[in-house]
């Protein structure tokens, strides 16, 4: 693996744990105010963020690359609403997609076809997570200032379950 790529994925590694944070502190603000849904699913997508991390790892280690964690930027810790939390998650989602094509179009230039094989993976999973988060938002922007609305998508957020990524299956 080119140095080039194995510093892009070093950095993305530091990207999917710095979304792991941001998802815990997303979780952790939910929780303290009573939204138990929005926490649970926020709580769901911190343990994904940190196997999309060790997948990353993984993949470097059997291919002979160099590992190294890098320190996690600080996160926001509170948020308006949880429309505003939602609407994060989704720019957030979009922006960590434009990171994994960039690393997708690097692997490719130099025709590393293990690298471009195992980011297909990501490619696929970021359209899952942007859709998921788009899907909230529009949800959440129909019952804006309903709180019976609110209600009922927290408690449709509370029903989801943490699946281990298949790559680490």
């Amino acid at each position: 693996m080119e140095n080039r790529i194995v510093e892009a994925m070093n950095r993305q590694i530091n990207a999917e744990l710095w979304s792991a944070y941001l998802y815990l502190s997303m979780s952790l603000d939910a929780e303290s105010k009573g939204m138990k849904g929005v926490a649970n699913w926020m709580f769901v997508q911190w343990l994904e963020e940190q196997d999309h991390a060790r997948i990353l790892q993984l993949f470097m280690l059997s291919v002979d690359a160099k590992v190294e964690l890098m320190p996690i930027d600080g996160v926001p810790t509170s948020w308006e609403s949880v429309l505003e939390m939602f609407r994060g998650t989704l720019l957030h989602e979009i922006e960590v997609s434009s990171m994994i094509h960039q690393l997708m179009r690097m692997a490719v230039s130099v025709s590393d076809y293990a690298t471009v094989s195992r980011l297909q993976w990501f490619i696929d999973e970021q359209v899952e997570e942007e859709n998921s988060a788009r899907d909230i938002v529009n949800m959440l922007e129909m019952v804006e200032g309903d709180s019976t609305g609110l209600f009922k998508i927290d408690c449709m957020l509370y029903k989801r379950k943490y699946e281990k990524a298949a790559p680490l299956l």
